[in-house]
């Protein structure tokens, strides 16, 4: 008898029922990598745990065998960054909401026995199966928010990974502009030092002055102290970037390229860079997949909403008598005080909350992407400057003033501060090109994908740090 009742339970159940869904975590994956290949130039990777990541990481370990570019660390962020890999679980959780959305509680079974008095005659028992019939109705509609869900869990997803690799490239960045930066301080450090000492040596023979050796003592002292400074931003800089790459123990010694790129010929033309971010953004995507889950919701709830725990069972009963007694039963709410308008009023409520914050992002969107384009311009122009104006003023400026020296017109403190003053812009510029790679990366950011190259890539033109040949012992005693 109780097989039977189970078996017309079910098939009462079966009405709604299409069969379970296969959970497959990775079956979104193919598709996410796409679209952060896309938007990144990178290859994505879900590390499965298997033979394959040795792979992944003999190939992470060529690339850290070479000079980094930004490329390849956004490469290696991608295969190797474990929050990355974190990451790309929210599809597997997702897709497992997907399935749930698809499927029905289970049937219940309950049994009740009650004892006749006095211990005279049979048991009466009482067994039945009870079935929540609403969600037999409401399936689809649950199905269709769930796929909302579920196309916004992917978006998000691929939204974060490609935000990621945005950091990769200004941590890169950082760290190539501060390397740059420790060069020239070196180089100028070792200068400044060796031409101390042969001021030291002129003193002690009597052919400088007090002042003028204090003067190239200051010198000196500033040198180390900017050495020092560039030093520990350079630490910084690298720690920083290892923990982008995931990267820890022996393979945590990276070395990148020497220089930062130099500008671009030409700018990509973005005259219409608003519907490009528009167009590209995947956080935008999401907050629109969002959306249509909210409206999926509402139909849900004001279709269902006082429903909810409506059941439909199959009960039968041994009498005392030693009969059974089978019968179908049903189970509806009275809505006397609650008839759902609360829980539909919240869910028109979170539609057009989704909907302002879709219109809000948006606006933000273009804003960010104009703002973007704009700071990037204006970091190009300021490096251009440096480059094509400041620093050969400079360098014509400690050029006559050389001249002067060798003259006998200037004293060698008027030569150091022309010296000193190149030393400023040279830093100037190389501060004002990571300006600028910054300021694109964030475009590009903004605009939910890299920019296309306009030019071959090449390094920056070199820093000559080096102390005027003429400044030496032989010539440093003319300094009253």
């Amino acid at each position: 008898m109780f097989t039977k009742i189970v078996l017309s339970a079910c098939s009462i159940a079966g009405i709604g029922l299409t069969g379970c869904a296969s959970l497959q975590p990775r079956e979104a994956f193919p598709g996410v990598a796409d679209q952060v290949q896309a938007r990144t130039g990178a290859r994505a990777v879900w590390n499965q745990g298997g033979s394959d990541d040795q792979a992944v990481m003999q190939s992470v370990r060529e690339m850290l065998s070479h000079d980094l570019t930004a490329d390849a660390a956004v490469q290696i962020a991608l295969l190797n960054n474990r929050t990355v890999q974190a990451t790309y679980e929210e599809l597997g959780i997702a897709q497992a909401e997907l399935v749930q959305a698809g499927l029905l509680t289970n049937p219940v079974f309950s049994a009740l026995v009650r004892f006749p008095g006095g211990g005279r005659g049979s048991a009466d028992v009482e067994l039945s199966v009870s079935q929540n019939f609403i969600e037999l109705l409401s399936v689809p509609l649950r199905k269709k928010a769930a796929a909302s869900q579920y196309e916004a869990a992917k978006a998000r997803v691929a939204a974060q990974v490609v935000s990621m690799s945005f950091e990769v490239r200004k941590g890169f960045y950082m760290l190539q502009g501060a390397e740059q930066m420790l060069d020239m301080r070196r180089s100028v450090l070792q200068a400044t030092a060796a031409f101390f000492d042969a001021s030291k040596r002129l003193r002690e023979a009597g052919n400088t002055t007090e002042l003028a050796l204090a003067n190239d003592q200051a010198l000196y002292g500033q040198a180390k102290l900017d050495m020092a400074r560039a030093e520990a931003e350079a630490v910084k800089d690298r720690e920083n970037l290892i923990a982008l790459l995931g990267l820890w123990g022996p393979d945590a010694t990276i070395k990148v390229a020497g220089r930062l790129p130099a500008l671009p010929d030409h700018e990509t033309d973005l005259t219409r860079v608003e519907s490009l971010a528009v167009r590209r953004r995947l956080d935008l995507s999401a907050a629109v997949a969002e959306l249509n889950a909210t409206y999926q919701s509402l139909g849900f709830t004001q279709r269902f909403t006082w429903l909810n725990n409506a059941e439909i069972s199959v009960d039968t009963e041994h009498d005392t008598d030693g009969s059974w007694v089978t019968g179908p039963g049903i189970s509806i709410p009275i809505p006397i005080f609650d008839d759902g308008s609360a829980q539909v009023s919240v869910a028109r409520a979170r539609v057009r909350q989704a909907s302002d914050r879709l219109y809000a992002m948006a606006v933000q969107v273009r804003s960010e992407a104009r703002s973007a384009h704009a700071q990037m311009l204006a970091a190009r122009e300021q490096a251009l400057f440096y480059e094509l104006a400041v620093l050969p003023l400079r360098r014509k400026i400690t050029q006559q003033t050389q001249l002067q020296y060798n003259a006998m017109i200037a004293g060698v403190f008027q030569l150091l501060l022309a010296k000193r003053d190149e030393i400023d812009a040279a830093h100037g510029y190389i501060q004002s090109l990571q300006d600028y790679w910054l300021a694109r990366t964030e475009l590009e950011r903004a605009v939910g994908g890299i920019l296309p190259a306009q030019s071959p890539p090449t390094t920056a033109p070199d820093m000559d740090m080096k102390m005027p040949d003429d400044m030496n012992a032989n010539e440093h005693h003319r300094n009253p």
